[in-house]
């Protein structure tokens, strides 16, 4: 979700995706090299920095294996990922630029995360979360015409509390008149001002529906609708050269609705 201010509340933790400039002076921080990342720091101690790195490095494997991505470039000596530890949160708004309701961003250009120790969720949530950004990303390349809510599906997929968990708030959403369309979703444009309310439903039903089409549709079609996505085609004509019973958004919607409604 480029250019675009990415909010998360599900159920309390608060995400922030946005692209930045790096804005952290090289000389303040401290680092810790490993295969695949580098681990900035400042005071967080070093045992907490370590176990960063080896979470890192789990979920590097992991995910590119949830999402099927198995030709995945590695990341080695210069393609390393960065991860920007703050001391705190007045630390990582400030020094970081980040909003204040922010715990965790991600920059997929530049393979970048920051945070800070007491992120709530981090390791569970904020790392697996903006670790499939970036890997998502990378697989489908910059110029890929993608729809925010499927992105941000993608990403919160990697959160294993939130795979099955956002069913049942999206069918509370549809019991209580406050469900919106995959169509709606997509003319959605989260910002600082956006209610907490619509902000939590918009990654549930993100969540939701991309947990439907990996397990309910298909893995193995899930991976070739990336790649027809990586190879620049629209959405909707993606969704319908891969789905033989599916010819736009709206049927998806449609039987994802169903899913939900009939489980």
């Amino acid at each position: 979700m480029f250019g675009t201010i990415k909010l998360k509340v599900i159920p309390i933790i608060l995400f922030a995706f946005a692209i930045m400039g790096s804005s952290a002076c090289a000389a303040e921080w401290k680092e810790l090299k490993r295969q695949h990342f580098i681990i900035y720091y400042k005071k967080a101690p070093y045992n907490f920095v370590n176990t960063v790195h080896q979470a890192a490095e789990e979920y590097y494997v992991e995910i590119t294996r949830n999402l099927g991505f198995t030709r995945y470039k590695g990341w080695s000596w210069d393609e390393r990922a960065k991860i920007y530890i703050y001391d705190n949160k007045e630390d990582y708004v400030e020094s970081g630029k980040q909003a204040k309701w922010s715990h965790g961003s991600a920059y997929p250009k530049d393979k970048t995360i920051r945070t800070f120790p007491s992120a709530h969720g981090f390791f569970d949530s904020i790392l697996p979360h903006e670790l499939g950004h970036i890997i998502f990303r990378e697989f489908v390349g910059f110029k890929a015409r993608i729809p925010a809510w499927f992105e941000e599906g993608v990403a919160m997929y990697q959160e294993k509390a939130q795979r099955w968990g956002a069913h049942d708030m999206v069918r509370k959403a549809i019991e209580e008149g406050t469900f919106k369309s995959l169509k709606e979703l997509s003319i959605t444009r989260l910002k600082h001002r956006t209610s907490k309310d619509l902000v939590t439903l918009f990654y549930a039903e993100a969540a939701s529906v991309v947990n439907f089409m990996i397990n309910e549709l298909g893995d193995r079609r899930f991976v070739r609708l990336c790649r027809k996505l990586k190879d620049g085609g629209p959405f909707s004509w993606a969704i319908d050269s891969v789905y033989s019973r599916l010819k736009n958004v709206d049927d998806l919607n449609d039987a994802w609705v169903k899913y939900l409604t009939n489980e």
